[in-house]
């Protein structure tokens, strides 16, 4: 399934299905991370949402430091 993650073109395993999935194989599951899909913002709680061929997927996470 092919996306735009960020404005890039991203070819998603097949596999990845949904939101978390996503996360998870961005190894960012354990961020906070703020995700848009197709300009909505994604709740937590919702992250079982799916994404389909074409969605465009904007996500922000944080980085700390000192």
């Amino acid at each position: 399934m092919d996306i735009t993650l960020n404005g890039n073109s991203y070819v998603l395993p097949k596999d990845v299905t949904n939101v978390q999935q996503l996360l998870e194989h961005l190894e960012l599951s354990e961020r906070i991370v703020i995700v848009e899909v197709n300009k909505e913002i994604v709740q937590k709680e919702n992250y079982d949402r799916s994404i389909r061929d074409q969605d465009e997927v904007e996500m922000i996470h944080f980085v700390g430091g000192g």
